[in-house]
């Protein structure tokens, strides 16, 4: 995972983009896999749940707590 970051963060630096790492999180999907992921040598931090286009998404890719949120 780490080497896919580092290689996507230089692809998009080369054509004038960059990572905010203030904004980026790592949501850890159906894996066992536990090693930190840096950018720039920051550590990225690692959530339980976030929301994308108005969807609440947890670490099972679930939506159980988006309609729970939606209905109380």
């Amino acid at each position: 995972m780490q080497e896919k970051t580092t290689s996507e963060a230089a692809a998009l630096a080369a054509v004038g983009l960059n990572i905010h790492k203030g904004k980026s999180r790592i949501l850890r999907y159906n894996t066992s896999w536990t090693n930190s992921v840096t950018i720039d040598r920051e550590e990225l931090e690692d959530v339980r749940t976030f929301t994308y286009l108005g969807s609440i998404i947890d670490e099972h890719g679930g939506y159980v707590a988006d309609v729970k949120a939606r209905i109380g």
